[in-house]
């Protein structure tokens, strides 16, 4: 029998996707394609808006309920339909958002033999399109609920994977996978101030192209700042 004991821990590496990987917040701008469409109500693109602007001021939000918002544009569809709608609309609409920065980096630490993993709150179908596209090894997002007919409801399915929750699910997934002890998280990338827990648990984190209060606290960390495009 061979010696199965691992001597090195794996490595992950760790991506925001929206502002950090895309240059923009995919869910803003799936909301204006559906708009357009005349897929959301104006109702409903109202009370998404002033979620917004509460989120812009860091008030405390319910992140699953503008997420179920955004899904009622799809509630009751069948979801091999609109995991098909939402890969079309990554190709179309997300894809040339995509950083050449960002890839370039994804693909030396693949290069490194490292796991990359995004770790975001966009929806799950929209980062699986991205996976075929560009180097992650593992993905993790807010997936909504199915109901027994295989059809989309407005519910998320446990919580939305932001700030704090990105690091948990994190924890959770490289435990499952690798075991306790058996893993690092030795780069983190990210744009907002609610990756600093993520960030702060890595060996190397970056603040990529920040938002204000990421941004100083980068500074008072030391931590290195990417302006990437």
């Amino acid at each position: 029998m061979g010696d199965s004991r691992q001597t090195k821990p794996v490595e992950i590496a760790a991506f925001d996707f929206d502002g950090t990987c895309i240059s923009g917040n995919s869910p803003v701008i799936l909301v204006s394609h559906l708009v357009r469409k005349g897929l959301l109500g104006k109702g409903t693109l109202l009370r998404i808006l002033c979620w917004a602007a509460a989120y812009k001021l860091r008030l405390p939000q319910n992140e699953s309920w503008v997420r179920g918002a955004v899904f009622s544009a799809f509630e009751g569809k069948k979801k091999e339909e609109v995991d098909e709608y939402l890969r079309d609309f990554y190709d179309s609409h997300l894809e040339k958002l995509f950083r050449a920065q960002a890839n370039e980096v994804i693909e030396e630490h693949r290069a490194a033999g490292r796991e990359v993993w995004a770790v975001t709150a966009t929806f799950e179908p929209l980062i699986q399109q991205a996976m075929t596209q560009h180097g992650y090894t593992q993905a993790f997002s807010t997936r909504m609920k199915i109901d027994s007919d295989g059809r989309y409801t407005r519910e998320v399915e446990g919580l939305p994977v932001e700030g704090s929750q990105k690091l948990e699910v994190l924890t959770r997934e490289a435990n499952a996978r690798f075991g306790k002890g058996n893993w690092v998280l030795t780069h983190a990338y990210g744009d907002h101030h609610s990756d600093r827990t993520l960030l702060a648990a890595a060996e190397h984190p970056f603040a990529v192209t920040p938002d204000r209060p990421l941004r100083r606290t980068a500074r008072n960390r030391e931590w290195p700042i990417l302006n990437w495009r």
